[in-house]
């Protein structure tokens, strides 16, 4: 045999050595050796290997990050100064300005338009067909287009059923009908996750009464599922699938109205306005300049937003329409701030989370500032399992006091935890950090209504002796942004103004919100299908 035939065959043995040496490497590090798991973690603190049958099964999700909700848009929190305006020209003094952080979150990029509001109602009507409360309760008031010089009856029968509206947003929705569309989203948007995923099969059309799907009640095994093409399956128990946990970060976060922190702060955009971690120029509106026309070439001289110019003057000249909004005008009109949110200055103005106060910013905390927490705990058994879910298909809450305190009944998780993996114990954990005297029962929980049993569901009661004579209640909403009835200076997102939250006007709608999970910044990942 030739030398050159010897060496090209020694390196082909070498080579194929090689490839072959590789090979098992990866597949020792992708299926954990002969354990057969199906991933070469393994614990910092025992050594054992994670989401491997063979190991116990133990399931731990590295590098997580959250996707971006239905209609949202990532918020990259930060400080800046909130409540400043150009100048306190109705002398309320209930906008002081100093500087707060927050935390990094998602908002809707539109206000919530009537398309989207009717699909509630919708939903609503084909699942509560006994329970037609439900659906009567969700209705906005078509009447708050009436004024007595006015002839707007047109609006009355028209706005929010018709078609040439479908893109506006939604009015005459309450604080209170707002939060619960917000609850209604979450759970749809769950539940198509899970079935576009193959964990569920598509259960849409088999929702009745309280028997639809809560993302809660899900979590806690309250409500039945079948099976998709790709179920979750059990490593814990081989060959056995299992819901879906909230350990998985699967399910998103809920929906919700924004605090009055988060609404200023998405308004401003002031991400545009940075340069390392130097301000380059504040704002009065949601864009840079102290007037409210467009200062660009091509749109030269065209508002920046919806709002009333001046006395009677609502939409500009004939054959020159300026803002093209005899009332309201579509979610995606005007141009977007340096998040791409629209229509966070005009157009409506939008309800946030907040109890009004006018000296909140004195007192609020730093991070995150918000004024109108509930604190609450799941309704649970003797053994620690949450009760039977109400008629609504939600399960039961009631108001912390400071025994649930000190007895930490107010852990969410554990419940959803222990009743999944079929521990019976209530996960109470007396003394430590919360005791009585430092829970706070007169100025936390002091005062705060009972839960009352109405139609199957819990609601707050006010009891409105205490508050006789004092116009600012708990039930006093903020709202921000002014809208199609403001004049400019309600366009600054430091303004503030509060309304019952019972109550609805043809010029308040609202968008939702999302928190934000894990790092505050963001890989820019979309919602997966």
């Amino acid at each position: 045999m030739k030398l050159s035939t010897m060496i090209h065959q020694v390196n082909k043995f070498a080579l194929c050595s090689a490839v072959i040496a590789v090979s098992m490497t990866l597949l020792t590090s992708c299926f954990g050796g002969k354990s057969g798991g199906r991933s070469g973690d393994r614990s910092t603190a025992t050594g054992w290997l994670y989401n491997d049958p063979t190991y116990g099964g133990y399931e731990y999700t590295s590098g997580y990050e959250q996707e971006t909700g239905p209609g949202l848009v990532f918020i990259e929190g930060g400080t800046f100064i909130m409540g400043r305006v150009e100048q306190d020209v109705m002398f309320s003094n209930n906008a002081t300005p100093r500087r707060a952080t927050v935390t990094s979150f998602y908002m809707d990029q539109y206000e919530v338009s009537n398309a989207n509001y009717r699909e509630w109602l919708y939903w609503i009507n084909k699942v509560f067909r006994e329970n037609r409360f439900v659906y009567q309760d969700a209705l906005p008031d078509t009447l708050v287009w009436r004024r007595p010089l006015a002839y707007n009856e047109p609006y009355v029968e028209n706005y929010f059923r018709h078609p040439a509206y479908a893109d506006y947003p939604v009015v005459g929705v309450n604080w209170e009908q707002a939060n619960k569309y917000c609850s209604w989203r979450t759970d749809r948007v769950n539940e198509n996750i899970l079935y576009q995923k193959g964990i569920i099969e598509l259960t849409v059309n088999d929702q009745n009464e309280r028997d639809n799907f809560n993302t809660e009640a899900y979590l806690c095994g309250q409500v039945e599922v079948t099976d998709g093409e790709k179920p979750m399956e059990d490593l814990g128990n081989e060959g056995q699938t299992r819901r879906v946990r909230r350990d998985d970060g699967i399910l998103l976060p809920k929906y919700e109205l924004p605090t009055e922190a988060q609404w200023e702060f998405a308004a401003l955009g002031l991400i545009g306005n940075t340069n390392d971690e130097r301000m380059t120029d504040r704002r009065i509106y949601p864009w840079n300049s102290h007037v409210v026309r467009n200062p660009e070439d091509a749109d030269r001289g065209r508002m920046m937003a919806n709002f009333v110019r001046g006395n009677g003057d609502y939409m500009g000249t004939a054959g020159n329409l300026n803002d093209k909004g005899d009332v309201t005008v579509p979610v995606d009109s005007y141009w977007p701030n340096d998040y791409g949110l629209y229509c966070m200055a005009g157009n409506v103005n939008e309800w946030v989370r907040d109890v009004y106060r006018p000296l909140t910013f004195d007192d609020a905390d730093e991070l995150n500032p918000f004024r109108g927490n509930e604190f609450k705990h799941l309704v649970v058994d003797e053994t620690g399992v949450p009760v039977e879910k109400d008629s609504i298909g939600h399960l039961r809450e009631e108001y912390d006091k400071a025994d649930n305190i000190v007895n930490r009944w107010n852990y969410r998780d554990a419940y959803a935890i222990n009743y999944l993996d079929g521990d019976s114990h209530t996960n109470s954990v007396l003394g430590g950090d919360w005791s009585t005297s430092n829970a706070g029962t007169d100025d936390m929980y002091g005062g705060i209504p009972q839960a009352v049993e109405g139609g199957g569901d819990e609601f707050r009661s006010q009891d409105a002796t205490k508050n006789l004579g004092n116009l600012i209640t708990d039930r006093m909403r903020v709202y921000k942004g002014g809208g199609w009835r403001d004049r400019a200076y309600w366009l600054s997102p430091g303004t503030r103004r509060w309304l019952d939250q019972k109550e609805s006007r043809d010029d308040i709608g609202f968008r939702c919100a999302m928190v934000r999970v894990g790092s505050p910044e963001s890989n820019g990942r979309s919602q997966e299908k």
